[in-house]
């Protein structure tokens, strides 16, 4: 099959049946801004959508109001039943999910086959289990006694972002339904297909009507979203500066919240380091995705010692890279997601440069046989960066990795924590105690000894200063999507003092 063949079957199946989902059906209403899906690999639109108006919100709310009210009355293990039916449907269809991904986002479908759908099927399966068998507590007060239970919030909202479409869907859905909320999601408007199909399968698993809504909107209509009345918690993945603005307007009602967002986060390479272990890590925590992931290890820190040999290895195996149309599967890197990411990228290059620090390898746009339209970025590693470079301070959300070399312990971990983010970190090293000594000093609320990136489902995911308040995923998720009540139950007689 020939890659304009690949395109045009995948895209005739992109355009969804309406913009919105809502109370178990698609929505139309053309009175909203149109959204435009485009194929980062040739800029070709796959699908039209339009943005909310406010009769659509109205109507997202209504239906969330209703089917919270029936979901939120289901057993537990009623709820566990839709959610892990809901899994085994993503993992039938991951293939059409992964295209229309790969579609919506430039990933090679060599990647969205495993990261992305599959990611989000983990997450409904593992909180599906987590749904059957919460329970709340006894407190024995010596004859009477005190319960707890756990109770949802209500309508929750989730905000996703353009880097893991369909996976933030699910890893957000995921511990709200399992409490028993309601949610309405809103996709980015970069890439806004793939919740729709998820709301599908909800529907397909026996999710009742409105529980889970889908709501396309441009900046004022997601943000009146945040300020209604009737939203109880909002989620969000995406940029320090729009979090600090969706935490503005959700404070001010004092709804709950939780925010995953940026970071620069570092990786630290000793010298007793397995270097082949490190460079495989390092390419994965600034090239897979072509670098748009929030908890990238961009700046990689390596001992002195071993770096001109570490700086060796990860040229050769980066000028590897095989670069071309993400729906072939042997594609090793994508485009970029957008022609405005594509430009922070490249200016984020030439900054680099004017900066001072040395193109050691890519920096350029490479000529792809038959997409000359497509946003494609080498990966590109500076090398004799210093701390206090753009390149050094700032997120650029791009394949682009800056190493830093040092030679001191107490020294690497005072410039790794000298941040405004703390998303994430890493540490290579061979001797255990010194990897727990590093880690423990290192300001970032999700870290890894020997590997980067992996998120397993059960493991929390967020982290500490300005990259985020709470968490994804593990046990502790469900707690951001429920409040305790504390109910004491009185055994005896009632003592008055007058």
């Amino acid at each position: 099959m020939t890659k304009t063949d690949n395109l045009t079957n995948a895209s005739q199946r992109a355009q969804p049946g309406g913009s919105h989902f809502i109370g178990g059906t698609y929505v139309e209403d053309t009175m909203g801004e149109e959204i435009l899906s485009l194929y980062p690999a040739t800029q070709e639109v796959i699908a039209r959508v339009h943005s909310a108006t406010p009769a659509i919100i109205t109507k997202a709310v209504a239906s969330a109001r209703t089917g919270f009210a029936i979901w939120r009355s289901m057993a537990p293990a009623e709820r566990s039943r839709v959610l892990r039916k809901a899994a085994d449907l993503m993992r039938e269809r991951n293939r059409e999910l992964s295209e229309l991904e790969t579609l919506d986002t430039g990933k090679p479908l060599q990647e969205t086959l495993v990261a992305d759908a599959a990611s989000g099927a983990e997450a409904l399966e593992y909180f599906a289990s987590v749904a059957a068998t919460s329970n709340g507590e006894h407190i024995d007060l010596g004859g009477s006694y005190a319960l707890t239970k756990r109770e949802p919030l209500g309508i929750c909202l989730g905000i996703g972002a353009w880097n893991y479409p369909i996976q933030i869907a699910a890893w957000k859905a995921a511990p709200a339904l399992a409490a028993g909320n309601a949610m309405i999601f809103k996709p980015s408007e970069v890439t806004c297909l793939s919740a729709l199909k998820l709301a599908e399968i909800f529907r397909e698993a026996g999710l009742p009507d409105g529980v889970f809504n889908v709501v396309q909107a441009y900046r004022e209509a997601a943000a009146s979203l945040v300020s209604h009345p009737e939203i109880a918690k909002v989620s969000l993945t995406g940029s320090v500066p729009t979090g600090m603005k969706v935490a503005e307007k959700a404070a001010s009602q004092l709804k709950h919240m939780s925010l995953e967002l940026g970071g620069k986060s570092p990786i630290v390479i000793f010298e007793d380091s397995d270097i082949d272990n490190a460079v495989a890590a390092a390419m994965n925590a600034n090239f897979y995705s072509t670098g748009q992931i929030c908890s990238n290890g961009t700046r990689v820190f390596v001992h002195s010692s071993i770096k001109d040999e570490f700086l060796k290895r990860l040229k050769e195996r980066t000028e590897k890279i095989l670069i071309g149309d993400p729906l072939n599967e042997d594609t090793q890197l994508g485009p970029l997601v957008s022609k405005a990411q594509l430009e922070k990228v490249m200016d984020y290059i030439a900054i680099g440069q004017s900066e001072g620090a040395v193109l050691y390898a890519g920096g350029g746009r490479p000529q792809v046989a038959g997409l000359g339209r497509g946003l494609f970025v080498e990966p590109t590693i500076f090398t004799e960066v210093k701390d206090d470079m753009r390149i050094a301070c700032e997120e650029i959300f791009g394949p682009v990795m800056c190493v830093l070399d040092f030679d001191d312990e107490a020294d690497v971990i005072r410039r790794a924590n000298n941040t405004e983010f703390g998303l994430a970190a890493a540490v290579f090293t061979k001797d255990i105690q010194r990897a727990y000594r590093v880690i423990d000093q290192l300001e970032a609320g999700t870290c890894w000894i020997n590997n980067y990136n992996l998120t397993p489902v059960e493991m929390p995911f967020g982290g500490f200063k300005n990259s985020g308040i709470g968490r994804e995923n593990g046990q502790w998720a469900l707690d951001q999507y429920s409040q305790v009540k504390s109910i004491y139950v009185e055994m005896g007689d009632v003592e008055a003092g007058w």
